[in-house]
């Protein structure tokens, strides 16, 4: 990824925030806005409306994503931060593309034969998914789109429905590119699985002390006693204290796990601790920006507001370009 580039990633709101979504999405994001010139982050709700029925949850988990993201660093000054919503223009522009894309690409996306295989009910929100995260993607002439293995699917749909409308009306988009994140690997939640909620194992990302606490300790291990040999890559203290101790901590417990001189009741105090210190900064401004929620929105607002004329800018290209 160059230092030039402009960079374009979105989250939704769709629950509370845990530490699989810290590891594996936040701290990446915040990372790479800092390494490029220009990048815009936004704040999926339109996406979300495909499985989110509740106006008031919709508004809460929006809310928590845009403090999360503020609290543990992101600069609002140079990174534009918006709410996707607030930016008409993108649905205007996913209605257009509707009529380049095939239905057979539809029938390909993930997110749908996912949801078939589970037997849910597919409404049309889910079902054209990719196209709005190709209406997402083009509007703001991205060059780089970060996604993880399991989201290149969706990188690929823009880019082909891209290729589509440039063929039929001439040059018109920008084809972005892929910039698949470094892996960190499978985050694991309470039992063992992956972090999720609907596996009903997650550690809140802002639990307050006395719950993180009491989450970490109840992280389920097996049944070897503290000086046996333990495999600190099968394990989920481990797997989860590398993301918050130094690199000589690490280091310490990986070996201690090794040589077997160390308990999982001590490790997990080692993480508790970790965890802590790590969130205690930001947990202390999440809560005061949580308590100011109109600030927020206003922040929110700002950055559609510097959104808003690139979006319209390509509005009229294609509009253009359609004979519209």
């Amino acid at each position: 990824m160059k230092k030039d580039q402009t960079i374009l990633t979105g989250i939704k709101p769709t629950g509370t925030l845990h530490m699989g979504n810290l590891i594996g999405a936040i701290n990446p994001v915040i990372k790479m806005s800092r390494d490029v010139s220009k990048s815009f982050v936004f704040i999926a709700d339109l996406h979300a409306l495909n499985a989110i029925h509740d106006p008031k949850n919709l508004r809460q988990y929006t809310t928590e994503i845009a403090a999360a993201f503020i609290a543990l660093g992101l600069d609002t000054e140079k990174t534009v931060f918006f709410r996707q919503s607030d930016v008409p223009e993108v649905t205007e522009l996913s209605a257009l593309l509707m009529n380049v894309t095939p239905k057979s690409m539809m029938d390909r996306a993930h997110s749908y034969k996912d949801a078939t295989a589970k037997e849910i009910n597919v409404n049309m929100g889910l079902y054209t998914y990719p196209v709005l995260m190709a209406a997402d993607i083009l509007l703001y002439d991205a060059d780089v789109v970060p996604v993880g293995k399991d989201q290149k699917q969706h990188l690929e749909f823009a880019r082909d429905i891209a290729i589509s409308f440039n063929a039929l009306y001439g040059e018109t988009f920008k084809l972005p590119e892929p910039f698949i994140q470094d892996d960190t690997g499978i985050i694991p939640g309470l039992d063992g699985r992956k972090m999720s909620k609907s596996y009903d194992n997650v550690i809140p990302v802002f639990a307050d002390e006395s719950d993180l606490q009491k989450k970490i300790m109840r992280i389920i291990t097996d049944s070897k006693l503290p000086d046996e040999s333990k495999d600190p890559e099968e394990n989920t203290i481990f797997l989860l204290y590398k993301h918050f101790a130094s690199t000589e901590q690490i280091a310490d417990m990986r070996q201690k796990f090794l040589d077997g001189k160390i308990g999982y009741g001590d490790a997990k105090k080692l993480l508790f601790a970790a965890a802590n210190e790590y969130m205690r900064e930001p947990r202390q401004k999440y809560d005061a920006l949580m308590k100011n929620p109109e600030e927020l929105h206003k922040i929110l607002r700002s950055g559609a507001d510097r959104a808003r004329p690139i979006a319209q800018k390509t509005i009229a290209k294609v509009r253009k370009a359609m004979g519209l």
